[in-house]
């Protein structure tokens, strides 16, 4: 460990002492991450047993689902045991763990919600073409390309923090952040800063303005069209909407409060902030899709 580093363990500092609540929150955290695993279990395996949903619309939402178990995995045990724990102390490979984690879990939602728009633009914009374009590869490939580009960018950014020499050991969150750790270095971090921004307009910024375009697209071909034209339309990429601005919201929720320091604004509401986006995604798509889209709502009562 290098001199300059205060403690081989980083301090993870938002954390409130709520007494005797704590417990109540345990259970209630627990509940939220066993509803969290069950509901996009049942996504899953309705997807992989019924033949008719093997198409890529609903491949791509089990795509998400598979993700919201791997992000909530990588950090609801840790927060729970801290819930329970007095000291919140997390050794320098469990917080770069959790970062690739959680990191490469938002990464990956925005690109798979990405890939999401461009294929019900294909079948809006251009349904002749639609079965040709999207195939089970094709399908295959552009998951497999979410995954690799997310676990590329991620694995630059941890590697870059895993460098810097540091002068403190206090991170302001609940969990571990590469932004935090880059701010206790004891060198200029103009690199670090430089290529974070680079790679975070790459990973968020472009995925968000390329599933604009293609909705706007969408709605060109719609305000031309039919009324029932219209109607299906809606009923297919509703989801996918409600999806794209719950992620946005929360994902534009934590990043700003990670350019803020916590003390000055309200310690709770930074620790809700800052939850949000590892926590309502994966509660909400799998209400969303199974609620709202009829043929995952059919097969998923028929189960039960």
């Amino acid at each position: 460990m290098d001199n300059n580093t205060v403690s081989f363990y980083f301090n993870l500092t938002l954390f409130v002492n709520i007494g005797h609540y704590r417990y109540p929150a345990f259970v209630f955290c627990l509940l939220l991450y066993s509803f969290i695993v069950c509901a996009n279990l049942i996504i899953m395996l309705v997807i992989s047993r019924e033949r008719t949903l093997h198409e890529p619309m609903y491949m791509f939402i089990a795509c998400l689902s598979v993700n919201a178990l791997y992000g909530s995995t990588g950090f609801f045990p840790r927060f729970l045991m801290d819930l329970l724990s007095d000291s919140h102390l997390i050794s320098p490979p469990a917080c770069y763990t959790q970062i690739y984690v959680i990191y490469t879990y938002a990464s990956n939602e925005i690109t798979i919600l990405a890939i999401m728009a461009y294929d019900r633009y294909v079948a809006v914009c251009h349904p002749l073409h639609y079965h040709r374009k999207m195939t089970c590869r094709s399908v295959f490939k552009l998951a497999a390309m979410a995954w690799i580009y997310s676990a590329f960018v991620v694995t630059v950014c941890n590697s870059m923090s895993m460098r810097l020499p540091l002068c403190g050991n206090e991170i302001q969150k609940v969990f571990c952040a590469n932004w935090k750790i880059v701010k206790l270095s004891c060198v200029a971090t103009g690199v670090n800063n430089i290529v974070g921004m680079l790679l975070s307009i790459a990973t968020v910024f472009l995925p968000l303005f390329y599933i604009l375009y293609t909705y706007l697209r969408i709605i060109i071909v719609c305000w031309k069209s039919s009324a029932e034209f219209k109607g299906k339309v809606l009923e297919s990429c509703l989801p996918h909407v409600i999806s794209f601005v719950i992620y946005s919201i929360t994902g534009f929720c934590d990043i700003t409060l990670s350019r803020y320091d916590p003390e000055e604004i309200n310690t709770f509401m930074a620790v809700f902030l800052s939850l949000e986006f590892v926590v309502i995604p994966p509660v909400s798509n799998p209400l969303v899709y199974g609620l709202k889209l009829p043929e995952i709502r059919r097969h998923i009562l028929r189960m039960l």
